[in-house]
């Protein structure tokens, strides 16, 4: 069924802005992927702030020349029937969401991606998913900030308990 012109203007600036608005793209290929799976992968996306989307790789071509110079290296990537994933939060997270299909469809491919402006490969990919993720991060800053502190609680607090044993055992052995 052919689309108007007026609706493929709408779909690129859609596209643009979805470019625009992530930090990462990843482009996969998803030939032979149910709607269900596809579905159910796109539940489990939502919770890592990233957006799995089938796109015309025509119209996408055109937004991105058009509109986001910063995905210029998806622009080889754009052949066949793809989907790709923008992730608006942690790229880790998404990443390894999207690795984690993979591994269970064996006709889902992620090939490549987009990240401040550079092009990543499988490889690239790959590395980006064993990343640990944010909040991963922030507990292991946090742990590394407060073990100065306990380290010192713990010396004053065994001063403490150590002159009330002190105290003690001259008690006992008067007594």
């Amino acid at each position: 069924m052919a689309v108007s012109r007026a609706t493929k203007e709408v779909l690129k600036d859609q596209i643009a802005e979805r470019f625009q608005n992530s930090t990462a793209s990843l482009v996969a290929e998803y030939n032979g992927i149910t709607a269900e799976e596809l579905a159910a992968l796109r539940v489990e996306l939502r919770n890592s702030q990233t957006e799995f989307r089938v796109i015309k790789n025509r119209v996408a071509k055109k937004a991105i020349e058009h509109s986001v110079p910063n995905a210029e290296p998806l622009k080889d990537q754009l052949k066949g029937p793809i989907g790709v994933a923008h992730m608006y939060g942690d790229v880790a997270a998404g990443t390894k969401a999207l690795l984690a299909f993979a591994k269970q469809n064996e006709k889902f491919k992620v090939t490549g991606g987009v990240m401040d402006g550079k092009a990543l490969s499988a490889a690239d990919i790959k590395a980006l998913s064993e990343l640990p993720s944010k909040e991963e991060l922030i507990a292991k800053i946090i742990g590394t900030l407060v073990s100065p502190h306990r380290g010192l609680l713990q010396v004053m607090n065994g001063v403490g308990s150590n002159l009330v044993r002190v105290i003690n055992a001259i008690k006992d052995t008067k007594s």
